[in-house]
């Protein structure tokens, strides 16, 4: 055996040793998938929150993570602090304000006679509760002014004032019509030309009036469709379940209705003859 040989049998075990020795785990054991997941999505859904925010948060959850690690795995995806980590987003700024604004809009009724009927609706986009302003042949700018003033007549008596009011460039919505709603405070939205989805609601509203009731019904005067109009409305606010309301109707929480239990008699009540059936349970 040489000097040389015992040398490298030296640098084989060193190197085995430290190899050996790198398996192990260094440092602070690695956060859990499910934990770093939970640290982006509060992150993400709470753009204010810095990182000691998010470090109490997740200590109320019984989950202990530094400061210095919540910062070091939200900068992999991009995620900065606080103050620039996102802003607020079409979707989540219409969400925040739906329950201070209102849209309107105009759709019209072929009567039996062909005769063109006009309808001026508003809804609530929060609530999606639908008010019916009037219907006329001739809607000129003195008549859907006055409709105006009828409906801001009572805004005094909510809870939450309205602020935002949208409808489209037609050219129906003249300029007192939109000094009635100035006069209230609240900020006239005009969508952009030939963009039905600015108005996305009311425009789905008015599908929906049409498919469920007035495609299956023949009109004969203005007064018919008046009455057609309250009935379907009063069963739109009242009875009918709405997907965008968890399955709820737009007045559940001024009218709530008890689960009647599973052995109740059901009844069932027939609005403009038959074409809207309404379900409630049979009195004991």
């Amino acid at each position: 055996m040489t000097p040389k040989t015992l040398l490298r049998w030296h640098r084989e075990l060193v190197r085995w040793r430290r190899a050996r020795y790198s398996k192990r785990p260094q440092g602070r054991p690695p956060l859990s998938a499910e934990v770093q997941e939970l640290i982006l999505r509060l992150a993400r859904e709470n753009p204010r929150w810095g990182y000691k925010r998010i470090q109490g948060e997740l200590l109320e959850l019984g989950i202990k993570v530094s400061a210095t690690t919540i910062r070091k795995l939200l900068s992999r995806p991009g995620l900065g602090p606080a103050p620039r980590r996102g802003g607020t987003t079409w979707r989540q700024f219409l969400t925040q304000q739906a329950s201070s604004m209102m849209a309107c809009d105009f759709f019209t009724i072929e009567t039996m006679w062909l005769k063109r009927i006009y309808v001026l609706v508003f809804i609530e986009l929060a609530t999606r509760r639908v008010q019916l302003a009037g219907c006329t042949t001739n809607p000129d700018g003195g008549w859907v002014t006055q409709q105006a003033r009828n409906f801001t007549f009572h805004l005094d008596e909510r809870a939450q004032p309205l602020r935002f009011l949208i409808h489209d460039r037609d050219s129906k919505f003249c300029g007192p019509f939109d000094e009635v709603f100035a006069t209230e405070g609240m900020q006239v939205v005009r969508t952009p030309i030939r963009a039905p989805r600015a108005n996305a609601i009311c425009e789905r509203w008015i599908r929906t009036v049409r498919t469920e009731c007035l495609d299956w019904l023949l009109i004969f005067s203005r007064r018919h469709l008046e009455h057609v109009l309250r009935i379907y409305i009063h069963h739109y606010n009242r009875q009918r379940p709405h997907r965008a309301l968890q399955l709820q109707t737009p007045e559940q929480g001024e009218f709530k209705r008890t689960l009647p239990p599973v052995d109740a008699r059901v009844h069932r009540r027939d609005r403009l003859g038959g074409l809207l059936h309404e379900y409630f349970e049979a009195a004991a």
